[in-house]
């Protein structure tokens, strides 16, 4: 018999990581868990292990950030997304930064402990409703979900996202944990590259691609 898959879980929702992996522990080995990309850099770079259940929004960051982080220190990993979101723009990015796949908090136990393994494996695993944005995407019959979404770093995607629902500057430096001033330089950057001149320009761009 081989040895158990080693997974790290990365979600900023204690409750829900917990129960995560009370639901996956007699399959796997949980080598460890993280609540935002700093800690999750952190224990992924220790433990190298095969597989990363991730979520798309952290505190600090992203699950793109993370992927990220790690792509180089970490080749061998995987990366599986387990998010609420089923924004194609997330499942995209996520994808592109090197997810091997992307499933909705809605999966079952028994579905998500398969979809751990056939990541390990080298499979590409989605739910189906999201697995044609993923098709979209890369059969180069449509091209890129959203081109103008790529010219933002994962950072400036999630000042974005925070703009978008009406947060103000001081609200995402306290969910991001930044200061003010860098949620300023953000904002401004999220403007020029998008060119749009107001926070609600960011609002309708993003509600017309169902970002937020």
């Amino acid at each position: 018999m081989t040895d158990r898959l080693r997974v790290v879980v990365v979600d900023d929702h204690a409750l829900f990581r917990r129960g995560v992996i009370g639901e996956i522990a007699d399959h796997v080995d949980v080598v460890g868990e993280a609540e935002s990309v700093a800690e999750a850099v952190v224990v992924i770079t220790e433990a190298e292990p095969d597989v990363v259940l991730l979520d798309v929004h952290l505190p600090d960051g992203g699950g793109r950030a993370v992927i990220e982080a790690v792509a180089e220190s970490c080749p061998t990993v995987r990366f599986l997304a387990l998010s609420v979101s089923d924004a194609a723009a997330d499942v995209i990015g996520l994808v592109r930064a090197g997810a091997r796949g992307y499933v909705t908090k809605s999966i079952t136990a028994a579905d998500l402990i398969d979809a751990i393994g056939r990541v390990a494996d080298g499979d590409a695993v989605f739910s189906p409703k999201l697995a044609g944005f993923v098709l979209d995407a890369f059969t180069g019959t449509s091209g890129p979900v959203d081109p103008e979404l790529d010219l933002l770093t994962a950072r400036e995607q999630d000042v974005m996202r925070h703009l978008a629902r009406g947060y103000a500057y001081k609200e995402i430096a306290r969910e991001l944990h930044i200061s003010v001033k860098t949620v300023e330089t953000h904002a401004s950057a999220v403007l020029r590259k998008l060119q749009l001149s107001s926070r609600h320009e960011v609002t309708r761009w993003a509600t017309d691609r169902r970002i937020v």
